[in-house]
């Protein structure tokens, strides 16, 4: 088998790509033969590393990748009875770390079979991105039809699939994008509004479409929009922070990070009073998913309830841009750029 593995923290070099023996599934597990892995702005944090769980629970070396598709290679003791699934099934799945790689053994509960007519990139796209947006929306909140809704990065992975999600709840939902070739995808995603900043006073507008403010914001910027964000929630509203993108840099290079910028960011970051919060009426929800593995409860419910909308037809798959697994360095330098849209995949045999 082959993986990506990163030695140690730093540039777009530290993603190197080698041979390994092949991995068997322990008691349990599920192996499978990866076809398309998920990359996501989280893997280019574990590059720099940044991530937090990925130095608690894994370190140096490490593998990244949150999220496969594949065929079935082999069940370990008690997985087969426990899926229903068999050996040859096409699956996608989520994994904890590890997932750039050919193959993979993941707990049988954290593999699905892949929908009817979807592709491999398509089921390697989804688990994160949609899982995110899920416990955000659906596990976060309570949501109720007609409740405004702004998205910031409304044309990337997380950002389409909340917009989506957001619409089954019947929720008005406004996208911001940062460049004009984006507004289609948003707008595809469901996006009943959507901003241009690239064109548009971004709060000018959001304004306009909400003057009362909105019932939640979504907000994986960081300091470049946090403040406004907040000033936007309206009472009882809440602000949902995933992510702190502006802090980092836009191309990862020989030395990965730009300290300069990321201190500046982390100076310039809003700092939130906990004895004022109560007299706005407004609260803040944060979380990292990848603390959350030890919830089976959750990531069965979220997966089980999309799988559902899937078959309905209420939701629909990322569009997707795929990269050879060998070239993950190329997969991260157009996540890192902003200018992506969608969600991107490394594949085999590409």
């Amino acid at each position: 088998m082959h993986k990506i593995v990163i030695p140690k923290p730093g540039g777009y070099d530290r993603l190197q790509y080698r041979e390994f023996p092949d991995v068997q599934p322990a008691a349990g597990e599920i192996c499978i033969a990866v076809e398309a892995s998920g990359v996501n702005y989280a893997d280019c944090a574990v590059r720099w590393g940044l991530y937090e769980s990925a130095k608690r629970f894994v370190g140096y070396p490490i593998t990244p990748g949150f999220e496969v598709a594949g065929k079935i290679a082999a069940f370990g003791e008690g997985a087969e009875a426990a899926s229903g699934l068999q050996v040859g099934d096409a699956v996608f799945a989520v994994s904890f770390f590890g997932g750039y790689a050919t193959r993979v053994c993941v707990p049988a509960h954290q593999v699905r079979a892949l929908p009817a007519g979807w592709s491999m990139a398509q089921g390697a796209g989804f688990p994160a991105v949609f899982f995110t947006a899920y416990h955000a929306l659906y596990q976060q909140m309570r949501l109720k039809p007609g409740m405004k809704i702004l998205v910031h990065s409304a044309a990337g992975g997380v950002g389409t699939a909340l917009l989506q999600l957001g619409k089954v709840a019947g929720c008005e939902m406004t996208g911001v994008v940062g460049s004009s070739h984006k507004v289609a995808t948003a707008r595809d995603s469901g996006a009943d509004h959507v901003i241009d900043k690239s064109t548009q006073d971004l709060w000018a507008e959001a304004e306009k479409i909400a003057p009362e403010g909105y019932d939640v914001v979504l907000d994986a910027n960081g300091y470049a929009t946090l403040a406004q964000s907040w000033a936007h929630v309206r009472p009882t509203g809440k602000l949902v922070i995933y992510g702190f993108h502006t802090m980092l840099p836009k191309s990862g290079g020989r030395g990965g990070l730009n300290w300069p910028k990321l201190i500046w960011g982390w100076l310039k970051t809003p700092r939130f009073n906990p004895i004022d919060l109560p007299n706005q009426n407004k609260s803040i929800v944060s979380f990292n998913l990848s603390f959350l593995f030890n919830r089976r409860d959750l990531l069965e419910e979220g997966m089980t309830d999309m799988l559902q909308m899937v078959a309905d037809g209420k939701i629909k798959p990322p569009v997707t841009r795929s990269f050879p697994l060998q070239n993950a360095a190329e997969a991260h330098k157009a996540i890192e750029s902003g200018q992506s849209v969608g969600k991107l995949i490394l594949q085999q045999n590409l």
